[in-house]
């Protein structure tokens, strides 16, 4: 018999809502006092500059307006820790759609204020049940809000590691959600109980096939905080660099995640 499939943890969806609202609003506010100089700046994702990403950033959260904009598909095809692995196909779509939407719209303030008033007036009266069919593949809103905690804590990082001193802060409930869907889909990805992967406050998972634990101090351990960890699901950075640099402690013949990092690839 197969292993019975990770069944994805609940989330309160007026929290959710509650918390794109605020990340973005966050992200809004700092590449509002950006200068053309810095808005020109290299960033971490290949050739992008400042502004292809900030415009990025209203792309992956403008898609739930647009979205609902439309008629309702019939039915779901694509499960919340599913999402991680599906996004990775979309990434030459993403890129030019990136880019257009950042030549076609010089005043950026003037964007996020706009998707923001949309993204509010949307999401004040949709239920959660309601389908969505977007890039990677029809979602109930509920699911594909928790997926944009992700887009929006790892792209608030990479603003943050492009612009020295930006200094885009990390809405608790958006960062919570972000490290629990992640730690969540290398579960799935990975099932078993020989390792067990921490990241406190906010998550802790078992995976890997092997020896499970049940008691006492589990003899492979994983533990790392919030933003290295999404840093390594998201492929922002190497498990052996995260491991060299102390980011990450790592004990027992199982405790090596290398080769299943990042789960959005």
């Amino acid at each position: 018999m197969p292993p019975a499939k990770k069944r994805a943890r609940t989330y309160d969806p007026a929290k959710i809502r509650t918390a794109v609202l605020t990340q973005f609003g966050h992200v809004r506010r700092a590449v509002s006092g950006l200068t053309g100089e810095q808005l020109a700046l290299p960033t971490r994702l290949g050739s992008w500059t400042v502004r292809d990403l900030a415009a990025h950033v209203v792309l992956v959260v403008g898609v739930t307006s647009r979205a609902l904009e439309r008629d309702e598909p019939a039915k779901a095809e694509l499960r919340l820790l599913e999402w991680p692995a599906a996004i990775a196909a979309r990434a030459g779509d993403i890129d030019d759609a990136t880019r257009e939407l950042a030549g076609a719209h010089p005043d950026l303030g003037a964007l996020y204020a706009d998707t923001e008033e949309r993204l509010t007036r949307h999401l004040a009266d949709a239920p959660g049940d309601r389908l969505l069919a977007v890039r990677t593949g029809t979602m109930s809103l509920a699911d594909f809000l928790v997926t944009r905690t992700v887009e929006l804590v790892a792209h608030s990082d990479d603003l943050n590691a492009a612009v020295p001193g930006l200094g885009i802060p990390y809405d608790r409930q958006t960062l919570a959600a972000c490290t629990r869907l992640l730690a969540d889909a290398l579960a799935a990805k990975a099932p078993g109980g020989s390792t067990e992967v921490r990241i406190p406050p906010y998550a802790v998972v078992q995976c890997v096939e092997g020896p499970r634990h049940t008691r006492g101090t589990p003899p492979n351990v994983v533990e790392t905080d919030p933003l290295t960890w999404i840093r390594l699901a998201t492929g922002r950075v190497a498990w052996q660099d995260a491991v060299a640099e102390a980011k990450v402690s790592a004990s027992g013949e199982r405790a090596d995640l290398g080769g299943l990092l990042p789960v959005m690839a």
